[in-house]
């Protein structure tokens, strides 16, 4: 059913695109999810696709929103998650390109949003992206009012395989514009001494190829980074709590080294 024949895509029997978790939290990392969640909005249905499509990275980055919390919790920081289906529309994309609402991904065709109307694609955008992008900006907004310093954390996952290409790298730091945060990140996780560390891989921040870094950190000129973890290392409990152990002893020890450079301001 195309949700341009409806009045609204979410209906009261739809969650809320945005959650957040630990929102008292008082650590300078704000942390995001831009693909915590698989769902899709009820009258969506499953966007033409068997079950077994929707487990996998197209819908979602598995594996990380277990990452997320864990990491919230540690290092008392407010999490803010988007919990639907990159699918439906994808939260880290500008809404005018075509991956926004993607046709193919990677080389599964998504029946359900083929020759969708610009009505239904606006309606995506208003009631998933913009609720999500909002919330991360007051946010933003009441921190700053509020006098505490934000770091934008976005975190991500990636697939062990892409094209029928082996991805080496267990964890990459992503980034564009900011000179500070990244090269902490990136010299203590290759000090880690067990880890291939990506420099801006398995991708690279663009303003073209992502919106959270660039709208909610560049723009504002919070320092930020992009953070992508291999899937098959968080494809379960263990994994997570591991990882998100290790991003917070990571993260615990760079606070200190921003805070003496003098780094961390509202």
């Amino acid at each position: 059913m195309d949700a341009a024949a409806t009045t609204l895509l979410l209906s009261s029997e739809d969650v809320p695109p945005v959650h957040e978790f630990n929102a008292a939290g008082r650590s300078p990392f704000l942390l995001t999810c831009d693909h915590y969640g698989r769902l899709i909005p009820r009258v969506l249905g499953d966007l033409g696709l068997p079950e077994s499509e929707l487990v996998r990275h197209i819908a979602w980055d598995i594996g990380i929103a277990g990452v997320a919390e864990a990491l919230s919790k540690h290092l008392d920081a407010h999490l803010i998650v988007q919990r639907y289906s990159r699918l439906v529309i994808d939260c880290n994309r500008p809404p005018d390109v075509a991956s926004s609402i993607p046709r193919i991904s990677e080389a599964t065709t998504i029946s359900g949003n083929e020759g969708i109307s610009r009505e239904a694609a606006e309606m995506r955008r208003a009631q998933v992206f913009d609720p999500y992008h909002r919330r991360i900006d007051e946010i933003i907004d009441q921190r700053g009012s509020a006098g505490m310093p934000t770091v934008l954390v976005s975190l991500h996952s990636f697939t062990p395989v892409y094209a029928g290409i082996a991805r080496p790298w267990h964890i990459g730091t992503l980034y564009h514009r900011d000179t500070h945060l990244p090269p902490l990140l990136l010299k203590l996780l290759r000090a880690e001494g067990d880890l291939v560390v990506g420099d801006n891989e398995p991708y690279a921040v663009s303003d073209e190829t992502d919106y959270t870094i660039p709208v909610h950190g560049e723009a504002r000129g919070l320092m930020n980074t992009g953070i992508e973890i291999r899937q098959d290392l968080i494809g379960d409990p263990a994994g997570e709590k591991a990882w998100a152990e290790r991003l917070a002893r990571i993260l615990g020890e760079i606070e200190p080294m921003l805070r003496a450079q003098q780094l961390l301001s509202a």
